[in-house]
């Protein structure tokens, strides 16, 4: 099937649409967290520009809680290793600013827990050897309910500390890497993993239910495209029972094989994220459950397809394309903090 010709062509000056209740948030990482110069770059961000929300690493990629945590276990497997140790001065900040916070978990992603409690882990295949993926590090075994408690007390926690969302990433199995397949406690046949991490969203639901909180989890960017769990357990019909904002990852960069009709992703980033997010919206809205859709999307240099930049007209499609679907707002990936000057809305043409 031949490509098609683009459909949105980028208004130069670029006015913010959407409503004013939509979530615009930016991504800080563990690491950005703890940095000054960072921190303050971003309430710059905050201050002025469209951004009036963050999304803040409380449990990152490597397994360690931002800040001082009162978990035992998080002490006990040391993944208690702040990056920052005035929190509740940042968060104090952000609240003045009415800002709304959205906690990341990494969930079942975690290296630390995976060899402090081994009983616990993904193994290899046919081996008692723990298992690891493409970065080396371990996880925890998503049929393991110890693994949902850790889990749902940082949950519990960040709660606690005034986060608005808490938002699980990485809930879900994990795949083949350099090491071989995965192996875990029970035979993971596709009604088990879906089972798995509907499990662990029901009850993580109901731990914070007291709190008021919305509750999230990111998904892969073709679990709108697909009807099966894509392998991992994310059935997005299903999990959407079980929380208030469902966030697929739209980074064109993803989409190695393409969407129907633009096989280059890359280069159609509106049509990827509004024709996925589209398709989401669509699909959750059927459940009539009050779930949202709210996707991911891209402000970094591709790496799939021909390593272009990522600049303004790409970003500035990617939200259109977000809004034109349905979705309730977007958050915007970078992994080193570093968003594109101009791509973003001025706060003033609010008015």
């Amino acid at each position: 099937m031949a490509e098609l010709t683009p459909t949105f062509n980028i208004d130069p000056k670029f006015p913010p649409i959407g409503s004013m209740e939509s979530v615009r948030a930016l991504y800080i990482s563990y690491f950005a967290i703890g940095h000054s110069g960072v921190r303050h770059h971003i309430l710059q961000l905050l201050d002025s520009t469209e951004f009036n929300a963050v999304v803040i690493d409380v449990k990152g990629d490597h397994g360690w809680v931002s800040y001082p945590t009162q978990v035992l276990t998080a002490k006990e497997i040391g993944a208690d290793r702040p990056s920052i140790k005035n929190f509740d001065e940042i968060m104090a900040q952000l609240k003045r600013r009415k800002i709304y916070t959205i906690a990341r978990i990494v969930t079942f992603k975690d290296d630390p827990f995976s060899r402090s409690y081994p009983e616990y882990a993904v193994k290899i295949k046919g081996s008692t050897e723990l298992w690891q993926d493409r970065e080396g590090l371990g996880w925890s075994d998503p049929f393991s309910i110890p693994v949902w408690d850790y889990n749902v007390e940082l949950a519990v926690e960040a709660a606690q500390k005034g986060f608005d969302e808490i938002q699980f990433d990485y809930v879900r199995f994990p795949t083949l890497s350099q090491v071989g397949e995965p192996q875990f406690s029970q035979e993971a046949i596709k009604e088990a993993r879906i089972s798995a991490i509907t499990g662990f969203l029901s009850m993580a639901r109901g731990q914070l239910k007291p709190f008021g909180v919305k509750l999230a989890a990111d998904t892969f960017g073709y679990t709108c495209w697909r009807k099966d769990d894509t392998l991992i357990g994310q059935d997005i019909e299903r999990l959407g029972q079980y929380v208030d904002v469902l966030c697929p990852m739209l980074y064109p960069s993803t989409f190695g094989n393409g969407i129907p009709g633009y096989k280059n992703a890359v280069a159609y980033p509106y049509e990827v994220v509004y024709q996925s997010a589209q398709k989401a919206v669509e699909r959750i809205n059927r459940l009539g459950l009050g779930c949202t859709v709210r996707p991911w999307i891209q402000d970094f240099q591709d790496y799939r397809f021909d390593n272009r930049v990522y600049g303004k007209t790409e970003i500035q499609a990617q939200i259109k394309g977000c809004f034109d679907s349905g979705s309730t707002g977007f958050m915007v990936w970078n992994p080193h903090v570093e968003y594109t000057a101009g791509a973003y809305a001025p706060m003033l043409k609010y008015g």
